[in-house]
């Protein structure tokens, strides 16, 4: 009896020994996970704004007859049940508060929680909002002058560094297509191309993730790599390719994969294989005598983005070009129910990111 009275004292202070222990363990632990921050979400962007899981869902979307665009936006967005995660906008260099300076405040306000995309004209558009298609070339010789330097070029860079979050940035999108209208040789826009992205770097902006956009036809190819600033320029690949059907007088109606498939594998094998792709804009045209065409348009893509691996971000162009059947918006009927479709698939749901 004597003995076993003569451990009792010592059980409490082992139990408070091993508690002493355990709870050490448990604070090395959490200061560890401290130290570390919060886990990443797999599925983030990285830094150039790949997303890891799937592909961003955007859209552009044209300003309203009041000269809003956070209207029309949210107003797209309802309409199909989604927010979008990139909004692309256009813009030209005259400098003016309507359509020259890049980063407007509708542009922040939308921001706040969706990504941008800015393209960047080296044109002054003769119609507010770029209304009538008509324009003034700077040129590309002018830009890899310097000449517009000091009153375009770094008052936008300037604003681009204060609004500090990332941002897509594409000058002259569709460029191969503005060498018939008169911007400069392929050789010209490289320079022009090469300056602008040093003379961002020269004043400390470092919040802009390039894409370099063509159109993508495979009529311009030999263009095209000639056109081509260099990897070491270019985070992102855009193209423009559509299903125009009626639009330009043509009677082959292409699919969605019919559309997009040629230019992606072209653009990967003769351009750049190490470039994630951005359908830039896409969209379909009607068939009249088949408006069940356009929803099943949309509602495939879904199942054909994966199948194209380095397609991470398709941009609709939510708007009418000139000509007849060229109306390519998903506002209504058909078009609108497909693409409201295709948006709500898992693979468009990315984690955005906060700056």
């Amino acid at each position: 009896m004597s003995g076993r009275h003569a451990v009792v004292p010592r059980r409490p202070a082992r139990a408070a020994a091993l508690l002493g222990v355990l709870l050490a363990v448990v604070a090395a632990l959490l200061a560890g996970l401290a130290a570390r921050g919060p886990q990443e979400d797999p599925c983030a962007p990285d830094a150039r704004l790949v997303p890891r899981c799937g592909a961003w869902w955007g859209a552009y979307v044209p300003y309203d007859a009041n000269g809003s665009l956070t209207a029309p936006v949210h107003a797209f967005e309802k309409k199909i049940g989604r927010r979008l995660d990139l909004v692309y906008t256009y813009h030209d260099m005259s400098g003016k508060p309507l359509d020259g300076e890049l980063l407007t405040p509708d542009e922040r306000e939308l921001g706040r929680d969706r990504l941008l995309m800015l393209a960047w004209e080296s044109t002054v558009w003769k119609e507010p909002h770029h209304a009538g298609w008509t324009e003034t070339q700077l040129g590309w010789r002018n830009i890899a002058s310097g000449k517009y330097d000091e009153t375009l070029i770094d008052p936008q860079a300037r604003r681009l560094k204060a609004y500090g979050k990332r941002v897509f940035f594409s000058f002259d999108q569709e460029t191969d297509f503005r060498i018939k209208e008169g911007a400069g040789t392929p050789e010209e826009y490289v320079a022009a191309y090469r300056h602008i992205h040093d003379r961002f770097r020269e004043l400390g902006v470092t919040n802009v993730v390039w894409v370099w956009t063509v159109s993508g036809y495979l009529g311009h190819a030999d263009a095209m790599k000639r056109l081509y600033p260099g990897d070491a320029y270019v985070d992102w690949i855009g193209m423009d390719q559509y299903n125009y059907f009626l639009c330009h007088k043509s009677t082959n109606w292409l699919d969605f994969e019919a559309s997009q498939r040629p230019s992606y594998e072209w653009l990967r094998a003769e351009i750049s294989a190490r470039k994630p792709v951005m359908a830039s804009e896409f969209a379909t045209a009607p068939d009249p005598a088949r408006p069940q065409r356009q929803r099943d348009w949309y509602a495939e893509i879904p199942r054909v983005a994966p199948r194209l691996p380095q397609l991470r971000a398709l941009v609709h162009w939510n708007r009418p070009v000139p000509g007849p059947g060229c109306d390519l918006t998903v506002n209504s009927g058909p078009a609108l129910e497909g693409y409201r479709l295709a948006g709500q698939d898992p693979y468009f749901a990315q984690p955005l990111p906060g700056r």
